[in-house]
């Protein structure tokens, strides 16, 4: 199923050029399976990237190498030019990476407004937390509705827009999201897609995207790489990607 946006993206945008996030040959294992095989991309600011490919291919190994999680045996990941690789996961999240990660991870046991408050515990300025609040609280209008429910009784599309909500109370200079529409259904995975275009759009927020749902993610995104066993097998425009008989017959079920 097609997602339908709520604006036309320009598939030539691609941010405003400056490189913010760069991976640099990374090469990442668990155990001795040896899982990022060279990995290189570049996101630049105000960009949606999408990292596409089956199970298995190694696109939250990505994101975990990323946000520190996992640790590369080789090769850099630099936010504004500064090596992250061997930087603490908290040191990682204080630069500006934030990582909505599969599964939501919600804390069930506490309140909607406890967990997004949860996503900015560096803030200690009142006013500031209040306007993210109100940022999330836009965005999200149904979190402000259960703003006193526990995290645990939401729904599926609910727990999603709180992961996502926890995660932009941080402010984030790239945020990372890993399968977003997993489990939702059609209707909820073209709000949170909206969502996702309306973020990058409207407040400028640099986005790099795993999804299993490939042709929703290249509607959405500026620019692709497609991920097969741990290394870059394509990538170019995501438009173009969207429309490449390859892609299509892999990953689009065409």
């Amino acid at each position: 199923m097609g997602i339908t946006l709520q604006t036309t993206r320009k598939v030539d945008a691609q941010g405003d050029g400056q490189l913010l996030l760069e991976l640099d040959n990374i090469h990442t294992y668990y155990g001795k399976i040896h899982a990022l095989k060279g990995i290189s991309l570049k996101v630049n600011k105000g960009e949606i990237v999408t990292l596409i490919g089956s199970n298995g291919a190694g696109k939250s190994t990505t994101l975990r190498t990323i946000s520190g999680l996992l640790r590369p045996r080789e090769g850099e990941v630099r936010l504004d030019g500064k090596n992250m690789a061997n930087v603490p996961p908290h040191s990682i999240v204080e630069a500006g990476i934030g990582h909505v990660p599969e599964g939501r991870g919600v804390f069930p046991g506490l309140t909607v407004l406890e967990n997004l408050e949860m996503g900015a515990y560096l803030l200690r300025n009142h006013s500031e937390l209040e306007r993210r609040l109100e940022n999330v609280f836009s965005l999200f209008p149904r979190l402000l509705e259960r703003m006193q429910q526990k995290g645990g009784t939401l729904s599926g599309g609910e727990q999603q827009m709180l992961a996502i909500g926890r995660g932009l109370m941080q402010q984030p200079s790239v945020l990372l999201l890993d399968e977003p529409s997993m489990g939702l259904a059609p209707l909820l995975v073209e709000e949170i897609f909206n969502i996702i275009d309306r973020l990058n759009k409207e407040q400028g927020t640099t986005i790099l995207l795993v999804e299993q749902n490939a042709q929703a993610a290249l509607q959405v995104a500026h620019r692709a790489y497609v991920l097969e066993v741990g290394q870059i097998s394509m990538s170019g425009l995501a438009a173009d990607l969207l429309h490449d008989p390859r892609v299509s017959e892999a990953y689009l079920g065409l």
